[in-house]
């Protein structure tokens, strides 16, 4: 039973990340790409868990971890540049 809900919630992990890879592709604005990147971080750190899971180990969720701290850093950089001009002030 839980493999079969792994393998759905794979697929539909996938189907979120093709629609974030076209929301960064053809966002009409630089905030939308911003949001679809973010989002992409968010989806592949579900990804890494769900494997994880999936293999019954724990190596996944530390990478995971890594993941998360750097999209977080790289999205309020990329904020902070568009609505400042620079990172360091």
């Amino acid at each position: 039973m839980l493999g079969t809900v792994i393998i759905i919630v794979f697929a539909m992990l996938g189907v979120a990340l093709l629609l974030n890879v076209w929301r960064l592709i053809k966002g009409p604005s630089i905030p939308d790409r911003i949001l679809a990147l973010d989002t992409m971080y968010i989806n592949t750190i579900a990804v890494i868990v769900l494997y994880g899971v999936h293999n019954d180990t724990s190596l996944y969720f530390e990478a995971a971890l890594l993941i998360a701290m750097l999209g977080f850093v790289s999205t309020v950089a990329l904020c902070k540049y568009l609505l400042r001009g620079d990172l360091i002030e």
